[in-house]
């Protein structure tokens, strides 16, 4: 069967409708097996996997030795295998650099994004649906027959083994969308989706990975530890992720440039880390100076009479 998605007839700034289905191609799976895995790696990325039962999920980064992140990923479990959920791009540019380790310990990577369909389900009904075709899901990571659900709030991610994905597809009677749509619900959470254009860029509490739980304090080494540890026990961090919405004439992309209004004019600020637009509505994420007030104004560098303003976050930054 050949996937057909629909593009939405709401802007990305509205609230989605009831209930929405997407389809998630632009996120890959990162396959982790072998004797020592798991213990792998727990010792290159800023979560604590040791820790990760089969039936949560869990935020985590992978840096490089100067504590930038590489790539920003949900950890859990299929079977015996532990996967890595992060953009496409970026697991295509983070999968060489883990491995060029990973020779030294028995552990298997692989990318595994062709073995599996991954789809979204949102909205208020998301839970009746979801109910309706796998019985009452309560814990973080449920295993279906070939895949897993992921709970996180109200939204689900269903990830199904392609081969059988079909009969899940047959099941739906509303239209599936693109990944935009989830896209843009996953900027409202204010997560750190990192694209491979942003490698070795933020440390991780740059885009708030620490107020998802993506950062254990408590965990042995990893690579980067000393400058994330650094981070939070003796200050320095002076950027964080702001969930930004308004207009703009023009297609934005990762490399469009932000400005923030100054009594004097506009100057130059911040990186985009990922985006969704329609028409002229845009929302986004974007790394921003951490004293960037919520009255601010801000717009795009190239179309002056675009518009943008801070939207709350939906966690708190001050236990950094």
């Amino acid at each position: 069967m050949t996937l057909t998605v629909s593009q939405p007839q709401w802007s990305v700034t509205e609230e989605i409708p009831t209930l929405v289905f997407c389809n998630l191609s632009h996120l890959g799976l990162l396959s982790v097996t072998g004797e020592q895995g798991r213990s792998f790696i727990h010792g290159q990325v800023t979560t604590d996997i040791s820790s990760l039962n089969a039936d949560q999920w869990m935020w985590g980064a992978h840096c490089d030795p100067k504590g930038k992140m590489l790539a920003s990923f949900r950890a859990f479990s299929i079977d015996d295998a532990l996967m890595l959920m992060m953009p496409k791009d970026t697991l295509a540019a983070d999968l060489p650099q883990l491995a060029k380790y990973a020779v030294f310990s028995k552990a298997d990577l692989a990318d595994a994004s062709d073995s599996w369909a991954i789809l979204g389900v949102a909205g208020q009904e998301a839970n009746s649906w979801v109910q309706s075709q796998f019985g009452a899901i309560s814990a973080p990571v449920t295993a279906i027959p070939d895949g897993v659900i992921l709970k996180d709030g109200e939204r689900y991610i269903i990830v199904v083994a392609a081969k059988n994905s079909d009969a899940l597809i047959d099941t739906i009677e509303q239209p599936i969308y693109t990944s935009s749509v989830w896209q843009s619900i996953e900027i409202q959470a204010g997560y750190p989706n990192i694209a491979a254009a942003h490698q070795g860029q933020f440390v991780p509490q740059m885009c708030n990975l620490q107020a998802v739980n993506g950062i254990s304090f408590n965990k042995g080494c990893y690579m980067g530890q000393e400058t994330v540890a650094r981070m939070k026990y003796r200050g320095g961090n002076k950027r964080a992720l702001y969930i930004l919405a308004g207009t703009t004439q023009n297609t934005i992309t990762l490399e469009s440039q932000l400005e923030l209004a100054l009594e004097s004019g506009f100057k130059k600020t911040g990186s985009i880390i990922e985006y969704a637009q329609s028409g002229e509505h845009v929302i986004l994420t974007a790394v921003l100076p951490n004293d960037t007030t919520d009255a601010a104004i801000l717009r795009f560098a190239d179309d002056e009479t675009s518009n943008l303003s801070i939207q709350p976050l939906p966690y708190s930054l001050d236990d950094e």
